[in-house]
């Protein structure tokens, strides 16, 4: 009826003529909706239920028309998994990433760079060592390092393809009265790098990695913390390879997530992200890029499943998802076949009839974004970082002035043995100064005093309080030794 349904009769009136209208009912006449539907055939599966929020919003986002209160709430069929839910929702907000980062002084959020995350001096501590072993890893594996600019001009963006498929999510900029554009990606500078010279056969694969920022424009209403930004840097690395190079080659880039995965104890799912809609290059080139990445997939053993359309527009792809202790999952690492920008960038390689061919290009990122990575990381440990990457590794703590001098020295020693470490010399009790050492989450606290400074022994207490008393300062450094060169995740102490 008209006078009881103005807003559904107004959405009604302002559809074109020849759209259809559908309705749906619920039980004898009890409910009848205009949507587009379905909704539930039944009630009868709605029986733990929870209401999460209200919220004000202008009917069709219009300030000037009335306030609508929005109502959110979620439903189970038992109230079994409705607290298994809640139990979730309060851990991820303990762990939130945005929470820990600002009691650690890891990363701040600011309103005048919106979506720009500001990394803060600890911060900058955990992505170096992140990216510092990282880089080794990369190195032992047969990847050189390259970097390519920020900023390129429009044409090599109409060569990529991605002023045609991606240009919505770029930033753009004049350079001496010419178009340029703030890379989104980091492919088509590396490509760039590979054309300079000629290559043979015998010199691919070759791979080429590069820490490379980029900047895309993502909606207000999607940033999120480190996981949604506008800029972000990529362990991004490109690999040029032989046709019968690639299943090999994926084994490698699957082994090294592996590895990182483990390292930082995730589990993870995989997804094969298929050609979507708005895609550049030939469907059979596509047939043969799906099939490849997926009889790699297969030989492997690998459970994976299938997700429709969402690739790539120049290629299809392996994701990771992480799995965070709240039981969601991130979209992390990448593997991408790509046969499109070879094409676009004339890419070739001398073969062994001396016959120019085209190499086959794969894009892999595993860290992914390592802003994303670093607040994965922060939520899967609630900033309890193993010791090896952890900006606060030892805390010493005098309990009072006449062992400052001690402390000190040993603070000495324990940095040269390559360790980061701290002397608490503020005049607050040594509680006061525990507690903020395990707000901070400290791998280990020295509490020192006469005992120790007479005996040369140390009392070794963890972030969960517990001690170890009558450590020698060898047996300390030799036992954080084996922690971190062990990338162990739990505490040795």
């Amino acid at each position: 009826k008209k006078e009881n349904q103005e807003y559904k009769v107004e959405l009604i009136e302002d559809l074109p003529e020849d759209e259809i209208i559908t309705l749906y009912e619920m039980g004898d006449n009890v409910f009848v909706d205009l949507c587009k539907g379905p909704h539930l055939l039944s009630t009868k599966s709605i029986k733990a239920i929870k209401l999460n929020s209200i919220a004000g919003a202008y009917w069709r986002g219009d300030s000037d028309r009335k306030m609508l209160q929005r109502i959110y709430g979620i439903s189970f069929e038992k109230k079994k998994q409705l607290d298994e839910y809640i139990e979730l929702q309060e851990e991820a907000k303990r762990r939130d990433h945005r929470k820990i980062g600002k009691e650690m002084n890891l990363f701040s959020f600011h309103d005048e760079a919106p979506g720009f995350p500001f990394f803060k001096e600890n911060g900058m501590i955990l992505r170096h060592e992140l990216l510092n072993w990282w880089t080794d890893v990369l190195a032992e594996n047969g990847y050189g390092e390259i970097q390519t600019p920020l900023i390129m001009n429009e044409e090599l963006w109409h060569r990529s393809g991605h002023w045609d498929h991606y240009k919505e999510n770029m930033y753009f900029t004049k350079i001496d009265g010419e178009n340029y554009a703030v890379k989104p990606m980091n492919c088509p500078g590396s490509v760039l790098v590979y054309g300079e010279e000629p290559h043979s056969y015998r010199d691919l694969p070759i791979r080429l990695a590069e820490y490379g920022q980029v900047h895309r424009h993502e909606l207000s209403g999607a940033l999120h913390g480190l996981f949604r930004v506008r800029t972000f840097t990529q362990d991004d690395a490109h690999v040029y390879c032989l046709p019968s190079q690639v299943k090999d080659e994926v084994f490698k880039m699957i082994d090294l997530a592996d590895l990182l995965y483990s390292t930082f104890g995730f589990k993870y799912k995989i997804e094969l992200s298929t050609r979507p809609d708005d895609f550049m290059g030939k469907i059979e080139e596509w047939d043969f890029a799906e099939k490849a990445l997926e009889d790699a997939l297969i030989e492997r053993g690998i459970d994976y499943t299938i997700n429709p359309k969402d690739g790539a527009f120049y290629g299809p792809k392996i994701d990771f998802h992480l799995e965070d202790a709240a039981k969601r999952t991130w979209q992390c690492g990448t593997i991408q076949l790509d046969f499109q920008l070879p094409q676009n960038f004339d890419l070739t390689y001398i073969d062994e009839n001396g016959e120019k061919k085209r190499p086959v290009m794969l894009h892999r990122a595993l860290l992914g974004s390592i802003e994303r990575f670093i607040g994965s990381v922060t939520e899967q440990f609630a900033g309890r970082f193993p010791l090896w990457i952890n900006p606060k590794q030892v805390e010493i703590i005098p309990v009072s002035d006449k062992f400052a001098d001690f402390a000190d020295d040993l603070a000495k020693k324990i940095k040269k043995a390559g360790y980061r470490v701290e002397v608490d010399h503020r005049s607050e009790g040594v509680g006061y100064k525990i507690r903020q050492a395990q707000l901070m989450r400290t791998n280990y606290m020295l509490v020192v005093g006469e005992n120790e400074e007479k005996s040369g022994k140390l009392s070794v207490r963890n972030r969960d309080g517990e001690e170890t008393k009558d450590v020698s300062f060898e047996e300390f450094i030799e036992k954080l030794d084996e922690e971190r060169d062990n990338k162990s995740l739990e505490s040795i102490f």
